[in-house]
């Protein structure tokens, strides 16, 4: 391989670029917006390593949890790749420069995390995306004088190049010019991140929407566990989304509760012990749901240094956004969607089922089954691109240097096509009803009810998906992709319906008992305008 297409720039996308530098291979990075504005940097706990086994905690601890964590669906290779590496993942971070938190012996701090056995998250203090995102973007920038990375901003997905079952490239939409370009490649290298924006108020950016999954589902790549959608237990709610309260709080030693008669009420320690605020996200999110009260997480019994020393970005949050000190007053929170174990299907070289397409970080889906378990994700997103770069380093060069001329006139003229319709239905409002309608139904609890409702309203907008209309107010590539939008929607309302049991975050009320049948991945694909699913052992599928 001599050139790589990688689609996003944060930590997924920037580790496979330094990755493939290492190796000689050249990388462009195609993002919307800086590393510095990418989703990563907003991951605040920690990342996961057993870097001691003196206190009991091994690697194969390490992995027992992440497959009982995630409902004993992810595949037991990948895991055990993800865990067993994560040390050196650590100590490679550590070696560019990401500043982790240190105890008095000067050794990495760890502190316990949500379903997890003994404290294995390396942390740096609650901004360790942020460290992270740092440090790669430092080495990327010292490669890039190089002439071994070339970071394109302010530029978008819109399609994949595939001819012959094999990704050539992508077609790439210029904000500046207006226009799409055909970018060749030996390999393209998905890492676009979650699917925050089919939510509409997440604790995660709306720069990530899901149209890339959505589109190469459209295209013929296929998508798995659409159903598993990850509510963080703790969130505050403002007017424009929902922040995040980084489990750190609780893996500090943070207690939620409800009043009673004017008392508090311990009810994830009365329920489940002592360990009961660190059960997995799943649990803690359906257990706060099924109380019916308002919930709240006391952190301030900690003391004022302890919290500005441990938890700095949680105060300052707390404080700017719901003028709450919380070293003297609890926070109000509330479950509110986070992460996305569901994504695009990828072997364990993280390969699609396209040749030469491949998928990283949040938007591939392999590692977590069900569930994530808290600082996983951020030992996802590096790993995931360490082994990508790998397999891409190992393979043939896959260019066939097509010309790609005349696909990019066609997609300018439909563009130019649907810029001209005009009527009632405007995209902007499209994207709302969707937001509400997925919502309401892959809510917490969702039932065959909810699931047909939500079915019916995105059917609706397929059906009528050439009639919307542009909205002038917004960035014009924008408006494009409604159609990926509307087809991912139906994808993850299939795989929810599909899956008729309870496991992990899918919890569903009409089927509350989990079921071996289903103790598979679901598959989803679209194939000449049907959608088909299929359910697979994870192993089996991943290689």
């Amino acid at each position: 391989m001599t050139k790589v297409l990688i689609i996003g720039s944060g930590i997924s996308g920037l580790t496979c670029a330094i990755e493939c530098a290492s190796r000689g291979i050249n990388s462009v990075l195609v993002s919307p917006f800086p590393s510095e504005r990418a989703q990563s940097v907003l991951a605040a706990g920690g990342i996961n390593a057993v870097l001691r086994q003196d206190n009991g905690d091994s690697i194969e601890k390490h992995i027992e949890d992440t497959l009982k964590g995630g409902g004993n669906i992810a595949g037991v290779k990948a895991v055990t790749g993800l865990c067993t590496e994560a040390p050196s993942v650590v100590r490679w971070l550590e070696s560019l420069g990401t500043v982790f938190s240190r105890d008095e012996e000067g050794k990495i701090r760890q502190r316990p995390f949500g379903g997890q056995t003994y404290p294995r998250t390396c942390f740096a203090g609650t901004s360790t995306g942020k460290q992270i995102v740092t440090a790669l973007v430092m080495e990327a920038r010292r490669l890039e004088g190089q002439g071994l990375i070339e970071r394109r901003f302010w530029s978008d997905f819109h399609s994949a190049l595939i001819k012959d079952g094999k990704c050539c490239g992508a077609l790439i939409f210029n904000e500046a010019s207006g226009t799409l370009e055909a970018v060749t490649a030996d390999a393209v290298v998905i890492a676009a991140g979650g699917q925050n924006m089919m939510f509409g108020k997440t604790t995660g950016s709306t720069q990530c929407d899901g149209y890339t999954a959505g589109r190469l589902l459209m295209q013929g790549v296929k998508l798995k566990n659409l159903e598993f959608i990850q509510y963080h237990p703790t969130a505050i709610e403002t007017d424009r989304k929902n922040m995040l309260v980084s489990e750190a709080a609780r893996g500090e030693g943070g207690r939620l509760y409800y009043e009673e008669d004017g008392k508090r009420v311990y009810f994830m320690e009365d329920k489940f012990g002592e360990k009961g605020n660190l059960m997995p996200r799943d649990v803690v999110s359906r257990t706060m749901y099924e109380t019916g009260r308002d919930i709240f997480l006391d952190v301030s019994f900690l003391g004022r240094e302890k919290i500005l020393d441990r938890l700095p970005e949680v105060y300052d949050l707390c404080m700017k956004y719901r003028g709450i000190d919380i070293t003297r007053e609890s926070i109000p929170v509330k479950p509110t969607v986070h992460f996305f174990m569901g994504g695009i299907a990828v072997d364990l070289n993280h390969m699609t089922n396209i040749r030469d397409l491949y998928a990283v970080g949040e938007c591939a889906s392999i590692y977590h089954g069900a569930n994530r378990l808290g600082g996983n994700s951020l030992l996802a997103a590096v790993y995931s691109g360490r082994v990508a770069a790998r397999s891409i380093a190992s393979s043939a060069p896959g260019s066939d240097g097509s010309d790609w001329s005349g696909f990019v006139k066609s997609e300018q003229d439909r563009l130019a096509v649907r810029r001209e319709v005009t009527g009632d239905t405007t995209v902007s409002y499209v994207k709302t009803v969707l937001a509400d309608t997925i919502g309401s139904a892959l809510g917490i609890a969702r039932s065959a009810e909810s699931i047909a409702k939500g079915m019916e309203t995105v059917d609706h907008f397929l059906a009528i998906k050439d009639e919307i209309s542009f909205n002038k107010s917004e960035l014009e590539y924008f408006n494009y992709r409604i159609d990926g939008l509307l087809n991912l929607g139906k994808a993850m309302l299939i795989c929810a319906d599909s899956r008729r049991e309870s496991r992990g975050s899918h919890i569903r009320s009409d089927y509350p008992e989990t079921d071996d049948a289903f103790r598979k991945a679901t598959i989803v694909s679209l194939e000449d305008g049907e959608f088909r699913t299929e359910l697979v052992v994870e192993d089996d599928y991943a290689g």
